[in-house]
């Protein structure tokens, strides 16, 4: 079952539960892939592609909740964050920060990358393999520290 047959099924359970945030959270995942479904002539979404759009709503939700978070709006950054959570169930399960580290040093020895010029080419690397296990910005700071040291 795809991402987008669990979300539908989702939207019609928080529909009879009457979970108003949930279905919110929801039906802006349905919108966007819907939307990426119109984009593209295909008419089915791959598992990596609905991967990258729910790994981007949930960036969103919690990036605005800690603008919200800085300008003391509670009331604001609460939704938000829930949002990020119920969005978040749909993604792969997330790898430890060492087992990310690791995966970097093999690339990196891979790729014979010894400084900061080729974190382009190892940030394609670790994201290609890393794709929805990990979180972009926890790549680049590992990537980071290895090719500066």
């Amino acid at each position: 079952m795809s991402i987008f047959e669990k979300i539908n099924d989702d939207i019609k359970k928080a529909m009879i539960a009457k979970e108003k945030e949930k279905l919110e959270a929801l039906r802006a995942v349905k919108a966007a892939f819907l939307l990426a479904k119109t984009e593209t002539a295909d008419s089915d979404l791959s598992e990596e592609k609905e991967i990258q759009i729910v790994q981007k709503l949930v960036k969103q939700r919690r990036d605005a909740a800690e603008i919200y978070k800085q300008q003391n709006r509670q009331d604001l950054y609460e939704p938000e964050v829930y949002q990020a959570d119920v969005i978040s169930a749909y993604l792969p399960e997330q790898m430890s920060e060492e087992e990310i580290a690791n995966l970097v040093k093999a690339i990196i020895v891979e790729l014979n990358a010894d400084s900061m010029n080729e974190m382009g080419k190892v940030m394609a690397a670790a994201n290609a393999k890393l794709a929805g296990k990990a979180d972009g910005k926890t790549i680049s700071i590992l990537v980071k520290s290895m090719l500066s040291s």
